[in-house]
C-alpha cells in the first residue's frame, strides 16, 4: 500500500502492505533491498526469517534414502488427486535450486536431489542468515484488480488451485474474495472452468496452461519486434543462449535467451541477472529451471 526509506544513511525501505487478514502492517525491509522491486498495489508475501515453510516438510516428507526425486513427488501428488501436480512440484524443485547455491543441498542429477538429515534445521539457519529479520517476496506485479481478466497464471489462480479460500470478509480479504469470484467468471468465459451448482470445476493442469499461452502471445510480439523465432520450450528441454533482457508477465518474470536465430523465454531467477548479455544455459522443467553459470573450460 505505501513504501519508503526508513533509514536513508543505511539505505534500509519500509513498506505498508495491506494484510489478508484485514490490518495493514508496517515491515522494515533489509538493509540494501530493492524497493523499485516491490510496486505499488502488487502482492507480496512477508514471512518472519527462520520460520518453518510447509516446502520445506513437504520435501522431507517425500525423501528416501536421503533423496529427493521430482518423478516420486509427482505420482504421489497425482494419486493424491492434486489438480496442477506439475506446478506443484516446480515449486519444489525451485526451493531446492536455491537452497543447493547455499550448500543446504547437493543436487545429484536432473530432478534428484540429496537432502541431509538435518534438512529442516540446516533452511531454517539459512533463511534466518539471508533475510536479517523478515523474508518478503513479490507474488504478483500486478494489482488483484489487473489479474481479473489477466491472460496469464496470476496470484489469484494459485490461490483457486491451493484452495486458499480463507479471507475474512473486511478490507483487503474481502476484495481478494470478490476478485475471485470475477476470475472465475472469467476462466469460464476461456472455457478453463465450469460451474456446477456451488461449485467450480478448473480445468485439468489450469496454471500451465494459462501460462503457456500467455507466453505464446508474448513470443509472437517479440517476434514481430526483434526477427527472431520464437522457440517454445519442451519439458526437459535444454536451451542455450545469449541471455538479452528479461521481461515481466502476469505468469512472472522471464530472461529472453538468443541464440542467434530465434529466442526462447525462460523461467526468471535473479542469478542470471549478473549474467546480462553472456552465454547461458538452462534446464526448463516446466515452471522451473536450473541455470548453469559455470564456465567453459577448453584444453
Amino acid at each position: 500500500a505505501a513504501k519508503g526509506l526508513a533509514d536513508e544513511l543505511n539505505d534500509r525501505g519500509y513498506l505498508v502492505v495491506d494484510g489478508i487478514d484485514g490490518r495493514a502492517h508496517y515491515v522494515k525491509l533489509p538493509i540494501g533491498a530493492d524497493l523499485a522491486a516491490l510496486p505499488l498495489g502488487g502482492i507480496v508475501e512477508v514471512k518472519a526469517a527462520g520460520g518453518e515453510r510447509a516446502v520445506d516438510h513437504n520435501i522431507a516428507g517425500i525423501v528416501r534414502e536421503g533423496l529427493y526425486r521430482s518423478v516420486d513427488h509427482l505420482v504421489r501428488l497425482r494419486q493424491e488427486g492434486v489438480l496442477d501436480p506439475q506446478t506443484a512440484v516446480d515449486v519444489h524443485v525451485r526451493r531446492l535450486e536455491a537452497l543447493r547455491r547455499s550448500g543446504a543441498v547437493e543436487r545429484m542429477a536432473d530432478g534428484v536431489w540429496r537432502v541431509p538429515p538435518d534438512f529442516l534445521s540446516r533452511v531454517q539457519a539459512h533463511d534466518a542468515q539471508r533475510a536479517a529479520g523478515v523474508t518478503i517476496e513479490l507474488r504478483s506485479h500486478l494489482s488483484i484488480a489487473q489479474q481479473v481478466r489477466a491472460q496469464g497464471s496470476t496470484w489469484l489462480d494459485h490461490q483457486m488451485v491451493g484452495n486458499t479460500n480463507d479471507f475474512p470478509p473486511r478490507g483487503f480479504g474481502a476484495q481478494v474474495y470478490g476478485a475471485l469470484q470475477e476470475r472465475i467468471g472469467f476462466l469460464v468465459e476461456q472455457g478453463l472452468a465450469e460451474r456446477r451448482g456451488p461449485h467450480v470445476v478448473l480445468a485439468r493442469n489450469l496454471l500451465s496452461t494459462l501460462r503457456d499461452r500467455e507466453l505464446a502471445e508474448v513470443g509472437k510480439a517479440i517476434q514481430h519486434q526483434t526477427g527472431l523465432i520464437h522457440r517454445p520450450i519442451c519439458d526437459g528441454e535444454s536451451v542455450n543462449g545469449i541471455y538479452r533482457r528479461s521481461v515481466q508477465l502476469a505468469s512472472g518474470r522471464f530472461a529472453m535467451l538468443d541464440d542467434g536465430t530465434g529466442f526462447s523465454l525462460v523461467p526468471w531467477r535473479p542469478v542470471v541477472e549478473q549474467r546480462l548479455g553472456q552465454q547461458v544455459s538452462a534446464i526448463v522443467r516446466v515452471s522451473s529451471v536450473t541455470w548453469n553459470m559455470g564456465r567453459q573450460h577448453g584444453r
